[in-house]
């Protein structure tokens, strides 16, 4: 145990207290990360948490009230590194709808491709957890925002915005479905078949706004 104190104390020797209170908040996150992503809600306590980042669980509560606290850091982290990664995608290529799109869709999957255990905290297990399922609803808004500005359409009307809604709806079930490995291996195939799908939806709100 002497050790352990005499360990940690080294650990943030000379560190100011805020910046130690910030990376101590980073080491609770990231292990809340990887117990969650890999063994879901039940691995998540405080227990499990600070033995996973090495740290009392005084510094948790330093931190979080409670895991539930912890889990919505987790979603936001993870929430906003794929905004970012979908902005930077969509960016990068013209203005025409149908490279946004293709853009947009590829940069999601492998965004979760790249590590599993993000598709499980956005989408696959967010549907249990009020939490989760929360800050997924205000993600769905925005992405619904995202959808309008990225086809170019100001001042929606009705047929847009229901196209809009569906594809957002359908992007967050593509994303959970291939997380969940049901969708093959095929990255290109997917994206594909997508934005066939999307595009189809988007000429069909595209002509009744037209009228």
């Amino acid at each position: 145990m002497a050790n352990a104190r005499t360990a940690t104390s080294t650990r943030w020797a000379g560190v100011p207290a805020s910046r130690r209170r910030d990376e101590r908040r980073g080491m609770l996150v990231q292990a809340a990360y990887r117990l969650f992503g890999e063994e879901g809600e039940a691995g998540l306590t405080v227990r499990a948490v600070c033995r996973e980042a090495e740290l009392h669980t005084r510094y948790f509560y330093e931190n979080f009230a409670d895991t539930d606290e912890l889990l919505a850091a987790v979603y936001d982290r993870e929430a906003t590194a794929l905004a970012e990664v979908l902005d930077a995608a969509v960016n990068e290529v013209g203005p025409s709808p149908d490279v946004r799109t293709r853009a947009g869709i590829r940069s999601v999957l492998r965004f979760i491709s790249a590590d599993p255990r993000r598709g499980r905290v956005l989408f696959a297990e967010a549907r249990g957890n009020e939490v989760l399922a929360e800050r997924r609803r205000a993600a769905q808004t925005a992405l619904l925002d995202g959808v309008l500005v990225m086809s170019n359409i100001e001042n929606p009307r009705l047929p847009a915005l229901i196209a809009a809604t569906m594809f957002t709806g359908a992007m967050t079930e593509l994303a959970q479905q291939w997380a969940d490995g049901r969708l093959g291996t095929d990255l290109d195939a997917v994206v594909d078949s997508a934005v066939e799908l999307s595009l189809s939806l988007y000429t069909t709100a595209a002509r009744h706004t037209s009228r």
